[in-house]
């Protein structure tokens, strides 16, 4: 199940620039937009929602009462894109006993599939591909004009200056470092979605840190396609590691944390910087997708299994208490029963915190689509709900051991729970993917850092009472009782 998020009409803008004044028409007409799929989606619909603001919109969490809805899609496998399809579809309701009077697509779905979704969904005034983001104020005005599907190359990248809405009590924010991606892994289709890497110039991404920074933001989460191959493409070549100690230096940030680094972009440098940087969140998501060298190889991946492993022994050892997070693949073609075990007790051994599993999903115009030996269905699901049976069992031994332990907590929201008002994360839990810490009433308001006590746990979330204000332990890891 892919992210759903509605971007309503309380949020903020993190752009300084001033704001033109618009004709009354305009500045009645309200959008709803609604966010599917991962975080790099959620940013681009941060962005157009705030570049509608610009030009005089209004945002509404309502479809109910708004006379514009754009979905912002995913395509990136078969069933994200059945599930974009899925909500077009319930938003095209809104045509029919609402307000609405245009419907707009927009991101990875139209960009793989234009010509087919303007052909079969006629409810649609407007498909834009992933490279149209800056363009969709003047593309609005004139959808059902001319022409229905709008899908260039994937040029796009956005910079300090563009406006951006976030949610008004929002403490974390996503932070966008580059764009595409050049790995061109056989499974993949994002390449051709998103087009080749673009990273943001460093000065140009830590002016919107510093912007958010001021805003309030307590925690940047850095992500692209590939957060490790950040820099490659620029002049000089900064690296991430780079990039986190500028990031450490803004004053206001308490947190930074790390998502989407493959296993082969970890360096000694930026394990280094992890280790003195107190800011930096000791959590790394690495997504490994599987262990076995010929299915690594089929991938298209760089490194081996005995690399892969190598890289996360180095991890912890370097930085200790470091929370690891993975992904991996089940059934890709070639998978045999010995395969699969040798994946089975990889998990094991490596005893990941935090894992997702995936099933193969056959993505028509990826290489892996032609391989021979490909694995049915059954067995794909089957082998995806072992994997991730031995983790629920291996995620509630290492949460049970957490009881007694004083970790910082990020205090995002009310939980409506009479004994643990509140709800937020420790170091170790990034937004939206792992579970969530509750916490018992204490000095704290949504928005502090408080330290707490560990006193519960189950498989996926915390459970804990609040023994302080957490700023002066920034950094200082996990503490024993």
């Amino acid at each position: 199940m892919q992210r759903v998020r509605c971007l309503s009409d309380q949020m903020r803008c993190s752009s300084n620039k001033p704001r033109n004044p618009r004709p009354l028409s305009i500045m009645k007409e309200k959008v709803h937009i609604l966010s599917l799929g991962c975080p790099k989606n959620q940013v681009d619909s941060e962005v157009m929602a705030g570049l509608l603001e610009q030009k005089g919109y209004l945002l509404t969490g309502r479809p109910d009462e708004a006379r514009i809805i754009l979905v912002n899609t995913c395509a990136f496998i078969l069933p994200a894109a059945e599930e974009s399809i899925e909500e077009i579809l319930r938003m095209a309701e809104w045509k029919k006993k609402g307000r609405c009077d245009k419907l707009v697509v927009a991101g990875c779905l139209p960009q793989r599939y234009g010509q087919a979704l303007a052909a079969g969904i006629p409810e649609v005034d407007l498909f834009l591909g992933t490279g149209e983001v800056p363009e969709i104020a003047g593309l609005l005005r004139r959808a059902g004009k001319t022409q229905r599907l709008v899908a260039g190359k994937p040029r796009y990248l956005m910079n300090a200056a563009t406006p951006r809405l976030l949610m008004p009590l929002a403490r974390t924010a996503y932070l966008k470092i580059a764009e595409g991606c050049s790995n061109r892994c056989s499974y993949c289709i994002i390449p051709s979605l998103r087009g080749p890497l673009r990273s943001r110039p460093m000065s140009d991404v830590l002016k919107e840190a510093e912007r958010l920074s001021a805003m309030g933001i307590r925690e940047v989460v850095l992500i692209a396609q590939d957060t490790t191959a950040y820099g490659r493409d620029l002049q000089g070549k900064p690296a991430l590691s780079d990039l986190l100690r500028r990031l450490s230096s803004i004053d206001g940030l308490h947190w930074i944390r790390v998502l989407y680094a493959y296993p082969a972009g970890i360096t000694e440098e930026l394990l280094r910087t992890m280790a003195e940087e107190k800011k930096i969140c000791r959590y790394l998501d690495i997504p490994v997708q599987h262990i076995d060298d010929d299915i690594l190889h089929a991938m298209g991946r760089r490194g081996r299994g005995d690399t892969i492993r190598g890289t996360l022994q180095q991890v912890r050892r370097r930085v200790p208490g470091t929370v690891l997070r993975t992904s991996l693949i089940t059934g890709f073609p070639g998978e045999t029963v010995k395969k699969f075990n040798a994946l089975l007790e990889f998990v094991r051994e490596t005893r990941f915190e935090n894992l997702g599993v995936f099933a193969y999903s056959r993505e028509e115009g990826t290489k892996a689509a032609a391989l021979p030996a490909q694995v049915s269905e059954r067995v794909k699901g089957r082998r995806r709900d072992i994997l991730m049976g031995e983790q629920a069992a291996i995620s509630f031994e290492i949460n049970r051991a957490r009881i007694g332990a004083v970790e910082e907590v990020l205090l995002e929201e009310k939980s409506g729970i009479p004994e643990y008002p509140f709800v937020g994360r420790t170091r170790g839990q990034a937004p939206e993917i792992d579970g969530v810490t509750y916490v018992k009433a204490g000095r704290g308001k949504t928005g502090d850092i408080v330290l707490c006590r560990i006193t519960d746990a189950d498989t996926y979330d915390l459970y804990a009472e609040q023994i302080g204000i957490g700023h002066q332990a920034l950094g200082a890891g996990l503490k024993k009782k």
